[in-house]
């Protein structure tokens, strides 16, 4: 079987779900020390949203390590299948949060000014944990190409 980069029980597998947990932590951990986020529900979802990819990359993670301290093999036909399902979900829901609270902070900074009229919004703060959650997106999207692939590839 030809073994794709990122495949799961793979260093490279792990290291794709490492940096899908270290960027999705830091977007949640950026929105949080941002005051008054939870008045927006956008930002809430996009909290939610990166704390449910935390999890499935943090799991997968996991058992990656565990695949490559016993030497096994993670490609067989139910677990992509689960790999592909998870990732597909989680991407979707990455994508939805990402994009929904960006156009709530493009109306806000750029469209209304509001972020400059209410000066005690942390309106950067909002726009860096937006960025870390489409570079984690990015990251998910990856993944969910390669376990698509690996699937087809049965």
């Amino acid at each position: 079987m030809k073994v794709f980069i990122g495949s799961p029980g793979t260093m490279s597998g792990l290291m794709l779900r490492v940096y899908q947990c270290a960027f999705a932590a830091a977007s949640i951990a950026v929105m949080v020390s941002a005051s008054d986020f939870s008045s927006y529900t956008a930002f809430c979802y996009l909290i939610a949203s990166m704390g449910l990819q935390l999890l499935w990359s943090f799991g997968l993670a996991c058992l990656d390590v565990y695949a490559l301290r016993k030497k096994r093999d993670l490609q067989n036909p139910v677990l992509v299948s689960l790999f592909v399902v998870g990732d597909w979900v989680t991407a979707m829901l990455s994508l939805a949060a990402a994009c929904s609270s960006a156009g709530v902070i493009v109306l806000y900074a750029r469209d209304l000014d509001f972020c400059r009229a209410q000066s005690h919004l942390p309106c950067n703060q909002f726009e860096i944990s937006i960025i870390l959650a489409f570079i984690t997106w990015i990251l998910v999207a990856m993944s969910s190409h390669v376990m698509f692939w690996i699937l087809a590839s049965f």
